[in-house]
């Protein structure tokens, strides 16, 4: 976990249990402060996911301006289903 004054986690226990469960830093920070920020905290944030749809919809084009925003490296070369599996792991 993230220590020190420049540690914002809003919901460590939330980060750690994510974080346990596979998810990279920043993804289990980006939830958990998602969820510690609001007055009805973890339960509203499950109910707002989903919305963006399947990675399985969308074009290949699109899944590499995707990873693309997101910084990830080597994309350029994959195959649809391993640029999605990349997406989701990051």
């Amino acid at each position: 976990m993230p220590s020190g004054k420049n540690s914002r986690l809003k919901d460590p226990e939330m980060y750690e249990a994510l974080r346990d469960e596979g998810a990279s830093k920043e993804k289990a920070a980006r939830i958990s402060n998602a969820s510690g920020g609001t007055k009805r905290g973890r339960s509203e944030v499950g109910r707002k996911g989903g919305e963006s749809g399947s990675y399985d919809d969308w074009t290949v084009p699109e899944l590499k301006e995707r990873a693309k925003e997101l910084g990830l490296s080597g994309y350029s070369t994959l195959k649809k289903a391993d640029l999605i599996r990349e997406l989701r792991n990051h």
